[in-house]
């Protein structure tokens, strides 16, 4: 006997009672960004290997130990699955000319992304985010509203135990200023960090500072800060988006360790956090990133953005109550016999032809078999066509909710009929509510 084939583990099937929650989600997601004025992007989910270890950054664990990277049977090429999105979105905006050719851009999409790590909750090696993207605009005001976005997003979420962490990373010659003071400063604790530590000393001596090892804590907390290395430029620039927040009343704490896991950061760097996640507390993440456009071939361009992890907010949103309505048709088609199955479907098509959800049953079976399907579907109403209905050219029109008698009406009058018991029962639930005042 063979094996039973399964999903690679860390790589998810999402069930029909699921994928409807996600659908909701994605409405209200896509109703969000569509107010802030950002357009969709879609991106391919294969891309040349060099993009993210030029746009990453060589010595980041994304690309040392996380890519998904493989070579092209074809033409031997160094491919990978994309492991983010904001340098796949670059690359697009710089091939097909967008920023220079219709002004500033402000960009999202959402699909999967794949990086090879052991899978945990919240964390998984195919994982889907939300990205947005503004490209060409140079203010604090955009950092602010990526920001004060975000606050919305929640809001409409109904999401309540989600922060927010802000710092800024100055410029590349500010932070270079930083690093070697750094180094200096971790080789004279050298002996004292782990393993981790001592491979990034010199590589990516940064995040060493976002180290989650308890015990290098103290040899962190008394390391040169980056914010006592940042210029009159960089300190104006992050004061105006603390500024914009503070009057959005949206309360922050600067976190000095904060500086993200990607070489592409500069200036302002924010992440949303919650402790109702456990040890993957972060369900959103961006900032600044001027230098991108240009490090990938293009013209020099600011740019900003974030992404957010629709697996992590999902299970943020539902713990707080937030879910999608079952799917349910308005009418659930019966039949029995070769006659009224045609009839039935002409009757299905009419009404789906005048805007209403149709569920035609297929498979046969007795009436009172299909009836009780007809009622799980949860349907408001039922068409029932038997001999005798087929042989006149009409159908039944039963409701499956509240009172009411079957009645026979015409093909013609089905949507009709149909219309008079949906909105007939809607009005009346409305009435007892109000009575009930």
């Amino acid at each position: 006997m063979s094996q039973t084939l399964q999903a690679l583990r860390g790589m998810n099937d999402i069930l029909p009672d699921e994928a409807e929650t996600w659908e909701h989600f994605e409405d209200i997601v896509r109703d969000w960004l569509k107010s802030y004025g950002y357009r969709p992007i879609r991106m391919p989910i294969v891309e040349p290997t060099p993009l993210f270890k030029r746009a990453i950054g060589e010595v980041t664990d994304i690309v040392e130990k996380e890519m998904y990277s493989f070579e092209d049977a074809l033409n031997g090429e160094r491919l990978t699955l994309r492991p983010e999105g904001t340098a796949s979105c670059v690359r697009a905006a710089i091939q097909h000319n967008l920023i220079a050719g219709s002004g500033p851009q402000r960009l999202y999409y959402h699909g999967p992304m794949f990086r090879h790590e052991r899978p945990q909750k919240g964390r998984y090696r195919q994982f889907h985010q939300i990205g947005v993207e503004a490209l060409g605009f140079a203010g604090p005001d955009i950092d602010a509203e990526l920001i004060i976005m975000c606050a919305r997003l929640w809001d409409d979420l109904g999401l309540e135990d989600v922060s927010l962490e802000l710092n800024s990373l100055g410029s590349a010659e500010e932070r270079a200023l930083h690093r070697a003071a750094l180094i200096a400063y971790l080789e004279q604790h050298v002996d004292r960090l782990d393993e981790d530590g001592k491979r990034r000393l010199y590589s990516n001596p940064l995040r060493i500072l976002d180290t989650k090892n308890p015990e290098l804590q103290q040899i962190v907390e008394q390391a040169p800060k980056l914010a006592d290395y940042l210029g009159e430029e960089s300190l104006l620039h992050f004061t105006a988006v603390q500024t914009l927040v503070k009057d959005a009343g949206i309360p922050y704490r600067v976190n000095h360790r904060l500086v993200r896991g990607l070489d592409y950061y500069n200036r302002t760097v924010f992440e949303w956090v919650t402790t109702r996640l456990g040890a993957q507390g972060t369900v959103c993440a961006g900032g600044r990133y001027d230098g991108l456009v240009a490090q990938l071939g293009g013209k020099p361009q600011p740019a900003a953005g974030f992404a957010m992890g629709v697996e992590r907010l999902l299970a943020l949103w539902q713990e707080s109550g937030g879910e999608a309505e079952k799917v349910r048709p308005d009418v659930y088609l019966v039949h029995q016999g070769e006659a009224a199955m045609r009839l039935a479907f002409r009757a299905a098509e009419a009404l789906r032809g005048h805007g209403f959800a149709a569920l035609l049953h297929c498979g046969g079976g007795s009436f009172k078999s299909q009836m009780k399907k007809a009622d799980a579907s949860a349907a408001a109403v039922a068409v029932v066509i038997g001999e005798d209905e087929a042989a006149a050219g009409e159908v039944g029109v039963k409701p499956l909710r509240g009172a009411g008698a079957q009645q026979r009406v015409s093909l013609e009058g089905l949507p009709e009929a149909v219309a008079d018991l949906l909105f007939t029962d809607e009005s009346t639930n409305e009435e007892g509510n109000d009575g009930g005042v």
